[in-house]
This record gives C-alpha cells, sequence and structure tokens, in this order.
C-alpha cells in the first residue's frame, strides 16, 4: 500500500527505461490495484510485465463488492497475481484453502499465479519450517486437478521473520528451503519440479541479490521494499541475469 499516482508513474518511467538494458531476465511488477492503469499505460510494449498483489477467489461476474476478479485484472493487461502473501495470511486470515482457491482462479483466467508460502519466526524456532511450507503447497495441489498444472505456477518462498525487518535469510538457509519444495514436488512428478520457477522473498536487495540467485534452486526473487526504488530494484534484476 505504497504511492500517488505521481510516484508511482516516476517509478514505472525510471523501470521501463532501466529495464531496455536487461537480457535473460524476466522481470514482473505488481502494483496495487488502483495503479493497475498506469502500469499498463507506461509499460505497454516494453519487456516489463505487470500483474496484480492479490485476485478473488472467483471468476466472472456477481455481488461480491470490493473484490477484483482474474477476468478484470486481464481486462487491464495482467499477467501474473500474488496469491496466499505472508500479509493476507497473517494480517487477514486468509487459509491455505481460500488461498488454493485464488489460485485456481487466477488459472482459469489465464493468470499465472505468483504463490508465496513460508514460515513464521516461531514455526522456524520449532524447526517446523518444513510442516509449514509442505502444508500450503499440499493444499494447492490438492485443488488442482493435475499435479503438472503447477509449471504454470511461480512458487515464492518468503520466510516471515525475514519480510520488512532487515534480516534475511543466508543464501544457504533460503536454498535449503527452495530445495525441500521441489523435492517435494517431485515426489508427485518430477518434471514439473524441474520446470517450475521458486523465487525468493524474503529482504532481498542490490548487495545480497547476487549471492542468493547463486544457488541452485533459486530461480529469482519476489522483491518488497527494494521495489520502491528503482536503482536497487533494476540492480537485482540485473543481478539474475545469466552470466
Amino acid at each position: 500500500m505504497h504511492g500517488s499516482r505521481a510516484r508511482v508513474d516516476e517509478l514505472l518511467t525510471a523501470l521501463r527505461a532501466g529495464a531496455a538494458g536487461l537480457s535473460g531476465v524476466d522481470v514482473a511488477v505488481c502494483p496495487p490495484f488502483v495503479h493497475l492503469a498506469a502500469a499498463a499505460q507506461h509499460l505497454a510494449g516494453s519487456s516489463i510485465v505487470w500483474g496484480a498483489q492479490d485476485v478473488c477467489d472467483r471468476n466472472g461476474e456477481g455481488a461480491f463488492t470490493g473484490e477484483i476478479s482474474g477476468d478484470m485484472l486481464r481486462d487491464f493487461g495482467c499477467s501474473h497475481a500474488i496469491v496466499g502473501h505472508s500479509e493476507r495470511r497473517h494480517v487477514y486470515g486468509e487459509g491455505d484453502a481460500l488461498t488454493a482457491a485464488k489460485l485456481v482462479a487466477a488459472l482459469s483466467a489465464s493468470l499465472t499465479p505468483i504463490l508465496c508460502v513460508g514460515e513464521l519466526l516461531e514455526e522456524r524456532e520449532l524447526n517446523a519450517t518444513e510442516m509449514v511450507v509442505e502444508r500450503q503447497l499440499l493444499a494447492v495441489i490438492a485443488a488442482l486437478d493435475d499435479v503438472r498444472t503447477l509449471a504454470r505456477v511461480v512458487i515464492a518462498y518468503e520466510p516471515v521473520w525475514a519480510i520488512g525487518t532487515g534480516r534475511t535469510a543466508t543464501p544457504e538457509q533460503a536454498q535449503e528451503v527452495h530445495a525441500f519444495i521441489r523435492s517435494r514436488i517431485a515426489r508427485e512428478d518430477e518434471q514439473t519440479a524441474a520446470k517450475v520457477r521458486i523465487l525468493y522473498g524474503g529482504s532481498v536487495k542490490a548487495s545480497n541479490a547476487a549471492e542468493l540467485f547463486a544457488m541452485e534452486d533459486i530461480d529469482g526473487g519476489l522483491i518488497g521494499g527494494a521495489s520502491l526504488q528503482a536503482d536497487e530494484f533494476l540492480a537485482i534484476c540485473g543481478a539474475a541475469q545469466p552470466g
């Protein structure tokens, strides 16, 4: 929940200009709903795609005041939608079943869901990280008709204790969970596990991005506060470039 019209216009203009110098990296931005029109205006024809920070668990039209459907998002040129972000789960009480329903709705609207999974600090201290992440992941797998559909989903591991706190999981800690996610999917289908993109989302910044992205199972980042600064965000994108 950041940004005025003027500030968002300035940020998108800078990102479009900076992204022209990137190669071999996919970049998406997910502004608040009210700024999606600005994203469509500023980013159309660029290498950057745009998505939403949330999506309704129902498609079509209906009496669901305050909700935004995947079909509406597609109408604004969105290609992605975040589901299950830790703030949706822990601030607004959205459970695994609702998150799974939102993911299915996003897929049915031809959006790419960015599924967030991750543990609280107390869960990590109880050595429950894998149990929590597996529970969140299996709720989605159970909602899909075919586990191979996960290849159309981007998964973002976000340790809740490392979001907006300045604390960051070490590259080794992040890799351990990413490897667990991929191995758990491989138990369902190995080809899908090899295809799915798994991003890290926990206080990623320009100073630590390259080290994180060098890990075998970390395919990119879900960037929070650093995405509000064009130079910082573009530096992170640059760190994800191959070679």
